[in-house]
């Protein structure tokens, strides 16, 4: 295993334990005390993946989830000693594909890991070339979603949650569904990731997110694509 993991967390005492803690897991790990530098880091030295603290000096965890995302779609783990739901869902919110709350188990997050990793591999190409739907398109093959003539940029963990609803349009998926087949997570998932990423998938497809005319909340059960 050469994947790298970039830790950007202020406290040393902290970054050393989770770096010494993957490294047995068979990571490599770069580290960083802060956003800033944990930015440069990941310009001058690409990543698999990044655990990034939300609490950090200066630019916190939110600002640097938002600058990475502009220019990758790299899994960002959120890490929060933090645990109520206006913190987890800013993380998410601004890019992150999931997070996790200190203490934590090292299992439970080295797990977290390798499922995120496992979705960024190569998969055997879809039977399916073309999803349409509307001026909605879908290219399985290219990972790519447009809009008319534009496309629209969608993390990775979008663009499987879109391709999952829209492989099975008008059926209800439940949270614990899609948890399993988007982030192939089962007994540690959390419905708040699916939540998030539907509000988020929404603002970038639907022309009216809060009357939503494909991604529809079906209460109690789940959500529902609507070609």
């Amino acid at each position: 295993m050469n994947n790298k993991i970039l830790v950007i967390e202020d406290d040393e005492n902290i970054r050393t334990s989770m770096k010494l803690a993957l490294e047995d897991e068979g990571y490599t790990v770069a580290e960083a005390g802060s956003g800033e530098e944990g930015l440069e880091n990941f310009h001058n030295s690409s990543s698999d993946l990044v655990l990034v603290d939300l609490m950090l000096p200066a630019m916190d965890g939110f600002e640097c989830c938002r600058q990475i995302r502009h220019f990758s779609n790299v899994p960002v783990i959120v890490v929060t000693a933090k645990s109520n739901t206006h913190d987890i869902v800013a993380g998410l919110e601004a890019g992150a594909d999931d997070y996790v709350t200190k203490p934590f188990e090292v299992k439970e997050l080295a797990a977290r890991i390798r499922a995120h990793l496992r979705r960024m591999q190569p998969t055997v190409v879809s039977a399916i070339s073309q999803l349409s739907f509307g001026n909605l398109e879908i290219l399985p093959e290219q990972g790519t979603v447009r809009i008319g003539n534009k496309e629209v940029h969608l993390t990775r963990t979008e663009f499987n949650l879109l391709l999952e609803l829209g492989s099975n349009p008008n059926k209800v998926l439940s949270r614990e569904e899609l948890l399993d087949k988007v982030w192939d997570y089962d007994y540690f998932g959390d419905s708040r990731l699916v939540d998030v990423h539907i509000r988020r998938l929404r603002t970038k497809v639907e022309s009216d997110p809060a009357n939503p005319s494909h991604i529809i909340t079906i209460r109690g059960l789940g959500y529902k694509f609507i070609p």
